[in-house]
């Protein structure tokens, strides 16, 4: 009766082994029967600003229904394009990371149209300290004299005057994949028409400041910006004259009446007898 048994287990356990190896042989054979199209990837890494050329580039085997929008099967067809991102190694290159046909190569195939790109110059501490890097964003501060009118003091005042500014280069390097601070003599900014004129005007006027911001922060903050009496705490000033008790009006004098005039007498002269005499009424 064991014997029965462990003859039974043994029989199941050899139809579930040969049931699963079934199952496995066809999953592999439809896995290998997967069609799929030939697609150009990076061979190497490629900083944003170069120029392709075909031993930059190979091809994979890429399932048909994962190719990405825009990828590319012949290499050929990339000759002498410039990539305006860095492309890692076996990475897809497709159309979304490509300057437009014909675009020369350099600083000037990263910036985006509609744009422009201006340099100021830095030192460690206006740089951030050297985080600030190509693809971060920073905030542009100016410390400047206030114009004041005839006879009024001029106040000095910081104001933020540009936000959301992408950091293009660091002095004369573009690449966005290095994560080291470096201090560097100048950084290159994207900016539009206006703005590039309201850095040109801030840098002559005042003293610059960069402010490093999150990259996912696309919140402005419009300021009125902060003057030195207003950094320390002091209040304007307000003269004020001293209210001194008013006087109290003067009493009319009460009027007196004086004695009363005595009115004039009248007197008559009599002559009689060779004489005269002054009689008076």
């Amino acid at each position: 009766m064991k014997n029965i048994k462990a003859i039974g287990l043994i029989l199941l356990a050899l139809l579930t082994g040969l049931a699963a190896a079934v199952y496995a042989a066809g999953w592999i054979s439809k896995q290998g029967g997967i069609a799929s199209n030939k697609v150009v990837v990076a061979a190497v890494d490629i900083e944003l600003g170069s120029r392709v050329n075909p031993q930059m580039l190979t091809t994979i085997d890429w399932p048909s229904g994962s190719v990405p929008n825009g990828a590319f099967s012949d290499i050929k067809a990339l000759d002498e394009r410039v990539v305006k991102v860095g492309v890692l190694r076996g990475e897809a290159v497709i159309e979304g990371k490509l300057a437009p046909v014909g675009t020369q190569g350099g600083l000037s195939a990263v910036i985006a149209s509609g744009k422009r790109a201006m340099t100021v110059r830095v030192n460690d501490v206006v740089g951030v300290a050297g985080f600030a890097l190509p693809g971060n964003y920073v905030d542009v501060m100016v410390n400047a004299q206030q114009d004041k009118g005839r006879g009024e003091e001029a106040l000095q005042i910081s104001k933020t005057v540009l936000e959301k500014v992408l950091v293009l280069a660091v002095a004369q390097e573009a690449n966005r994949d290095d994560t080291k601070p470096k201090v560097v003599s100048a950084v290159t900014l994207e900016l539009s028409l206006e703005d590039s004129e309201k850095l040109d005007l801030a840098r002559s006027v005042g003293t610059l400041s960069l402010v490093l911001r999150n990259q996912m922060d696309k919140t402005t903050v419009a300021t009125d910006g902060i003057t030195k009496g207003q950094l320390f705490g002091a209040k304007e000033l307000v003269q004020v004259a001293a209210t001194a008790p008013a006087p109290a009006p003067a009493r009319p004098r009460a009027h007196r009446p004086g004695p009363a005039a005595t009115p004039a007498s009248q007197c008559v002269e009599i002559i009689q007898h060779a004489g005269s005499s002054l009689t008076c009424f």
